[in-house]
């Protein structure tokens, strides 16, 4: 990519979006286009059609996705696997119709079989079944996975696909009942503390391993990939290192200051066992996470603490 290179980032308000965004203009490019939802419905293939007609972006970051947690999938199955197939349809067909030169698709890595050996290598995709509490998002992504390569196949197109870990960050979801894990446990710890309430439940056993990555790093390997990666493979983005729920709950407990106890449900689901990227191809081609998790979490605090305050328009 150019500096003036005509970049879009769909999804550019979410946790990822936002990033690629503050990415990009760190590393000097000055024609990143944005699009709200009320301006350009994404689900929409010919308001699609039209935006990329119109605009000729050159190259697409395809971040806009329908996300959340486990109770969020487990309530809305038909919702996130029809709005997710609809979204990067229109974007990866738009931008083959519109000769767009190169195009970076966001999958998950819950797109990997439940019981995958860990950890996870890009080669065990469709080896297996998928975890049941989010089956819904991992079907769509996979299906996006294979229609970039499917295009590349079919119409020579250089688009790719990465999958990152569990992310976290600035603009992050901090809804408890549709949120990620670790978001969920800043809000939910910060109002315990707040309320001065002696204990906290949390979900499942605490003993789910998980990786996560925040954000801006993402970012940085999103836009790294774009000026470096040109292959059919997807490739994995995480962090290198996973934390269980329970060690997750205490440190967030830490950063936030609350002294109660904590208790988990068990008659709550955990969902995937372990959930770890091995992302050694990203390593190898010289990229690497610079924000560790204690250091994030005390940023992503933060960053909830400021936005608790902005007023509701």
């Amino acid at each position: 990519m150019k500096s003036d290179s005509r970049i879009f980032v769909a999804g550019h308000r979410g946790l990822v979006g936002s990033s690629i965004c503050r990415e990009l203009e760190k590393s000097g490019h000055t024609n990143v286009i944005t699009r709200t939802r009320a301006e350009l419905d994404l689900m929409n293939p010919a308001a699609v059609e039209s935006f990329y007609t119109d605009v000729r972006p050159e190259h697409v970051f395809v971040a806009a996705a329908k996300v959340g947690g486990i109770l969020a999938n487990d309530q809305q199955p038909a919702s996130f696997l029809y709005e997710n197939l609809q979204i990067q349809n229109n974007l990866i067909h738009g931008a083959w119709r519109a000769g767009v030169t190169k195009l970076l698709f966001l999958g998950s890595s819950c797109i990997y079989p439940r019981l995958a050996p860990q950890p996870l290598k890009e080669e065990s995709l469709l080896t297996g079944p998928l975890e049941p509490t989010n089956q819904w998002y991992a079907i769509a992504k996979i299906a996006g996975i294979k229609m970039c390569q499917a295009y590349r196949r079919q119409h020579g197109c250089n688009f790719i696909s990465a999958m990152p870990t569990n992310m976290y960050g600035p603009n992050d979801n901090y809804d408890l009942q549709n949120s990620h894990v670790l978001p969920a446990l800043i809000r939910k710890f910060h109002e315990a503390k707040a309320s001065a309430s002696p204990a906290v439940t949390c979900w499942g056993t605490g003993s789910p391993l998980r990786e996560f990555l925040y954000a801006d790093d993402l970012a940085s390997a999103c836009v790294f990939l774009m000026n470096h990666y040109n292959e059919e493979q997807f490739i994995n983005v995480g962090y290198g290192s996973d934390v269980n729920i329970k060690q997750l709950a205490e440190l967030v407990a830490a950063t936030v200051g609350f002294q109660g106890e904590i208790h988990w449900d068990t008659t709550k689901p955990d969902g995937t066992p372990r959930k770890l990227m091995d992302s050694s191809r990203l390593f190898a081609l010289g990229w690497k996470p610079k924000v560790d998790l204690a250091q994030g979490i005390h940023l992503a605090y933060a960053d909830f603490l400021q936005r608790a305050t902005i007023p509701r328009t």
